[in-house]
């Protein structure tokens, strides 16, 4: 019996056990999408990436442990350090196709790999009622984007005090709930939230950041930027906003090699 290669990468880490584990499968075809859903329940892993090589490139998708989602920046980190380092080391930089979010390109940057991805667009919105309820502190503001809410709050120390009521989180809409403020060692810090999509609180969010990056260069007058996300494992991202794309770099990490046999 042949297996699917799996791969368990450590991605926007400073080391072993830092930053957000993604598993990385590596398919000659697409499997059907309940199977690949189960295999990403299976892992119990914050997203699990699929990916197909098509020609000199590669297909990609993504899944929660209870859902498909349209973009997921720390499994395409993880899936990039698969390709150029494992799988093609000739590489320097690798694309991805993508069902609904066009291309995504991602590069070496040094020790470093840097995503390449569409800049996401903030509305200013009313804070909904069971948001507020769930988190349990009024920010500073509220915006709306492709998917999530960001949250901007005054001090890193509000960020981290956070302690969100889940359940009741998991019934707002959206993917889920950016909060966010400056960084005391980074110009801005963050947490993600998505019960919604079967995540409590995601370790690092790569996605986020195509939000994060636009919404604080026009607060900080500058296009480049160091990002931390202040779950338990910590992330360390740095983010670059270039017009309607948004590069955002981190490091990654190999923890497991392996084989499912389904």
């Amino acid at each position: 019996m042949k297996g699917i290669p799996l791969y368990q990468v450590d991605a926007f880490t400073c080391g072993q056990f830092t930053g957000n584990p993604a598993a990385v499968c590596v398919l000659n075809d697409w499997l059907p999408g309940d199977l690949m859903q189960n295999i990403a329940l299976e892992n119990n892993l914050a997203e699990t990436a699929f990916i197909v090589p098509e020609g000199n490139e590669w297909l990609i998708r993504w899944f929660t442990p209870v859902t498909e989602v349209d973009l997921c920046g720390h499994a395409t980190l993880a899936s990039s350090f698969v390709v150029i380092n494992l799988l093609e080391p000739e590489r320097q930089e690798v694309t991805f196709h993508t069902m609904n979010m066009g291309d995504l390109v991602v590069r070496k940057k040094g020790d470093m790999l840097e995503l390449d991805f569409p800049t996401d667009t903030l509305h200013k919105c009313d804070l909904p009622r069971l948001v507020m309820e769930s988190l349990g502190k009024e920010p500073v503001e509220c915006f709306v984007g492709r998917s999530d809410f960001l949250l901007l709050f005054g001090s890193e120390a509000e960020i981290l005090a956070l302690r969100p009521d889940f359940r009741k989180l998991a019934m707002a809409d959206g993917r889920g709930v950016i909060v966010t403020s400056p960084g005391s060692e980074a110009d801005f810090v963050s947490r993600f939230f998505a019960p919604q999509a079967g995540i409590d609180e995601d370790p690092v969010t790569g996605s986020a950041h195509t939000s994060l990056t636009p919404f604080w260069s026009a607060r900080l007058g500058k296009t480049s930027m160091t990002a931390r996300q202040l779950s338990a494992r910590k992330g360390y991202l740095e983010c670059t906003l270039k017009g309607n794309r948004t590069l955002v770099a981190g490091r990654a990490v190999l923890f497991l090699k392996g084989e499912i046999f389904v």
